[in-house]
């Protein structure tokens, strides 16, 4: 568990209604060092909002984040727009949005620009029932997204065009060698992070590529992190973000992120699906 128990992080009655977080499984690496910094914090939501304050967390509009209960968000007010009016995310005593804070400290220049995002379309078409191209690209990217970080190589190139023609076995196997070195995953999104609570082989990211040099993989962990950061935010800061932007990963065929990875494995078709002929 590296030393993160988990009772002490989250409320009572969030660790009696979930699972233990495992914290050394692969897919939590990019919120593990904000998770470490919570540990045994009386009072987890107050510990998050000192790492806010110390970092110098703030919201598009340049107003201090924080994390704020759920009940001061007004009934008559989105989400979005309450944390784009405000800085305070409101944050339940559950896994979901417990990961959601974590992501806000690992990478909140991306969480800024996709609130930025967010509360706009809500300001130009309101909430309705329907959110919008834009807006769901944005939300999905929140809840679901992971960073599929290659180098801008031949290798990393073809994995991404193994990957968006569903060719598992070359990508996974064929290339399982690049990963470390020339690929990367970085999961995002929270609602992803909290399913693989208790993992299953369909969990499925909408991942968005992110092309890198040779000298990202020479960075150490925290600066590619913090790299990538940077990056995405600034790519979100253009127009264009749809839906048609993610590729399908099923998360655990990343390598080395599950046990029993060899050809059968990848062959299981209700995980690793064909792509569809048009």
């Amino acid at each position: 568990m590296n030393g993160i128990p988990v009772a002490a992080t989250l409320e009572p009655a969030l660790a009696s209604v979930h699972a233990p977080i495992d914290w050394t499984r692969p897919w939590l690496a990019g919120v593990l060092a904000a998770a470490q910094r919570v540990t045994g914090a009386a009072d987890w939501r107050q510990a998050l909002n000192a790492c806010a304050a110390a970092d110098g967390l703030r919201n598009h509009a340049g107003l201090a984040l924080s994390f704020v209960p759920q009940a001061a968000l007004p009934a008559d007010t989105a989400y979005e727009a309450f944390i784009s009016a405000t800085g305070c995310v409101p944050t339940r005593a559950n896994l979901h949005d417990f990961f959601n804070a974590l992501v806000w400290l690992s990478f909140p220049r991306i969480k800024r620009q996709l609130n930025a995002l967010q509360a706009a379309q809500i300001a130009q078409s309101g909430v309705g029932k329907a959110r919008g191209p834009a807006r769901d690209a944005a939300t999905i990217f929140d809840e679901n997204a992971a960073l599929l970080v290659v180098h801008d190589a031949p290798p990393g190139r073809s994995l991404v065009d193994a990957l968006r023609n569903h060719q598992w076995q070359e990508a996974f196997i064929g290339q399982r060698a690049d990963y470390g070195s020339a690929v990367e995953v970085w999961l995002f999104g929270h609602a992803l992070m909290e399913k693989l609570v208790s993992p299953y082989r369909a969990i499925t990211a909408h991942s968005r590529v992110v092309m890198v040099d040779g000298a990202y993989f020479a960075l150490c962990p925290a600066a590619r992190r913090a790299w990538v950061d940077r990056q995405v935010a600034q790519e979100l800061m253009g127009p264009g973000l749809t839906t048609a932007g993610f590729t399908p990963l099923p998360v655990l065929g990343v390598p080395g992120w599950w046990p029993g990875q060899d050809a059968a494995f990848y062959t299981d078709a209700g995980v690793f699906r064909p792509k569809k002929q048009r």
